[in-house]
């Protein structure tokens, strides 16, 4: 059987790491082996399906040279065909330079489209035999930093539609979230850092709250800038519409009890949150930026509005709030683009193809 090794350094089960797991899920029912290194008491590490097996491998980051030795003497250990590496901040260096030591050949994920040094991407890129991104997007990043043409593959991001449907019930939701029989909720969930667009979002709301009173804007995730934002909504007029509901992992529990999802990100490699949304039915507004164009089909599943335009944010979001069929038309459009590109399937499949362009003898 063969043996791939999967490496997702991050300790938070964010959109990267469930995919991982998705991933090597669906490798297992092909026939494909999967074991996971990750952080020990990291949240995939105990999140990891029985049909994964998990190796503990401390990693300190971008300065853990070390960690290159530790890896490659873990993959002489057990003699995997391939590492596929997951992860950024140390694990993309020094994963890859581990398994260039094993003589293990490698692969690379990159979820994110923000910009390296070009001088990094020789030594970082050049330990891959190919480089995958999971949007266009990320893709011309890359080409922009200098990876060579012929390693780069486009391979996206999937969601599984029937776990995206609520579990939750509509008074389940509403006793929650502190709402009352007439609110419209708005949706966003990202973590509380600059380039997620929360200053835009709050600009924005101010406009959206005037004109819908009833509507809710319900904050999710966490990060370093939670406590500014916490204080700039605590001193606005529109304070008392917006929750900050703090980081969920059953955040598919109930997104599709929601009227409308946001993400007026400036960066974002895809944006699984997207995803998850539209299989649920929910219509999304995001920016044109990065991969979120290839997310959503713009006026079909949702709306784009240029990065940081709090003025056009404003005026799509109050336009989905009064306007209840396009909401349904639009959310029942996600659904069907979900299933068409977005596929646990056709990611699964995707990533088998790349493998098998590296290693012989691998069931399709």
């Amino acid at each position: 059987m063969t043996h791939v090794v999967h490496l997702e350094t991050g300790r938070h089960l964010y959109g990267g790491g469930r995919q991982v797991l998705m991933l090597s899920k669906g490798l297992t029912e092909r026939g494909v082996q999967s074991t996971l290194v990750c952080p020990p008491d990291s949240d995939i590490a105990t999140s990891a399906d029985p049909f994964v097996n998990v190796h503990a491998l401390n990693m300190g980051g971008d300065l853990d040279a070390g960690f290159a030795f530790r890896f490659s003497e873990f993959l002489r250990d057990i003699e995997p065909d391939l590492v596929h590496v997951h992860s950024r901040r140390g694990a993309d260096m020094w994963g890859g330079l581990g398994a260039r030591w094993a003589k293990v050949p490698a692969v690379l994920t990159r979820r994110v489209d923000n910009p390296e040094p070009a001088l990094l991407a020789p030594m970082k890129y050049g330990r891959y035999q190919r480089v995958i991104g999971v949007s266009n997007g990320i893709l011309n990043v890359l080409r922009q930093m200098g990876v060579a043409e012929d390693k780069l593959r486009l391979v996206y991001s999937a969601v599984d539609a029937e776990n995206c449907q609520p579990v939750w019930t509509h008074d389940q939701f509403k006793e929650a979230f502190e709402l009352h029989d007439n609110s419209q909720t708005v949706a966003c969930v990202a973590q509380f850092i600059p380039r997620k667009g929360h200053n835009v979002l709050f600009e924005a709301w101010a406009d959206v709250n005037a004109a819908c009173p009833d509507a809710r804007l319900l904050l999710f995730g966490r990060g370093p800038d939670r406590e500014r934002l916490q204080a700039q909504v605590g001193d606005s007029v529109y304070g008392a519409s917006v929750h900050f509901a703090g980081f969920r992992a059953d955040i598919r529990d109930f997104i599709g009890l929601t009227d409308v999802l946001v993400h007026p990100a400036r960066q974002e490699g895809l944006g699984v949150v997207l995803l998850e949304a539209q299989a649920a039915g929910v219509p999304v507004i995001a920016s044109r930026a990065g991969g979120m164009p290839e997310a959503i089909a713009d006026g079909v599943s949702g709306e784009l509005v240029e990065p940081g335009n709090a003025g056009e944010l404003a005026k799509r979001l109050i336009r989905l709030l009064r306007d209840a069929e396009l909401r349904e038309a639009m959310g029942a459009a996600g659904r069907v683009r979900v299933a068409d590109y977005f596929s646990p399937q056709a990611m699964v499949s995707g990533n088998l193809a790349i493998y098998r362009e590296i290693v012989d003898g691998l069931p399709r």
